[in-house]
């Protein structure tokens, strides 16, 4: 008679990974949450974010914009699209902040920059057309700068948009006028009614016409 096989052997489960299974786990912290939902793009999130960061994050841009309440909104709003941009997890608060007012001060740094070189490129102009006019050399900057402010401010949205899309943000000729459905040629000639604007108010200025 022939012996019974052997029962085979059952395999004892790992008791810690028994207990690591039936434990409950712990839920993840306020930050951890919402951060996750940022990198998912979870709209819940972003209303979350917004309610929780805004207010705050308008106050830090208003000092690093000092105190330039339309720089800070602008600051703001570019923080978030690259918060869009790059959402990642963060655990904890003191290390998310630190990150969002990283982002908050590249913001205003490179908005900065973007005025200085409009700015710039409209007070080269603005020399440009005073030097083919009497007294111009007399002209003090922080003067044209006034004027300049002036003679911008008498544009239409539409002229302004366009001045600003070329020379503060750059833009090429071409994109703006794909932008806009129009040929570059259009766009061109528009540029140079724009400009040939902003001389005539320049040039009309009081302070200027006092000194003709």
């Amino acid at each position: 008679m022939n012996p019974e096989p052997p029962t085979p052997a059952v395999p004892v489960a790992d008791p810690l990974a028994v207990l690591a299974r039936e434990s409950p786990r712990p839920d993840p912290s306020p930050i951890a949450a919402l951060t996750d939902g940022l990198v998912r793009g979870d709209e819940g999130a972003w209303h979350g974010f917004h309610a929780a960061y805004f207010d705050r994050l308008y106050h830090h841009a208003l000092v690093v914009s000092r105190g330039d309440a339309s720089a800070a909104r602008d600051v703001v709003q570019q923080t978030f699209v690259r918060v869009a941009r790059h959402a990642r997890r963060f655990d904890r608060e003191e290390a998310f902040w630190a990150w969002l007012a990283t982002l908050s001060r590249n913001a205003a740094i490179d908005a900065a920059r973007k005025r200085h070189r409009y700015a710039a490129m409209l007070l080269g102009y603005a020399r440009e057309w005073f030097g083919n006019a009497p007294a111009a050399a007399s002209e003090p900057e922080r003067d044209l700068r006034a004027h300049l402010v002036d003679a911008m401010a008498g544009l239409n949205p539409d002229e302004r948009g366009l001045i600003e899309a070329k020379y503060e943000h750059g833009k090429p000729i071409g994109e703006i006028a794909a932008d806009a459905g129009v040929t570059a040629k259009s766009v061109e000639s528009r540029l140079a009614r724009i400009r040939a604007k902003l001389r005539e108010r320049l040039l009309r200025h009081p302070s200027h016409e006092d000194r003709s």
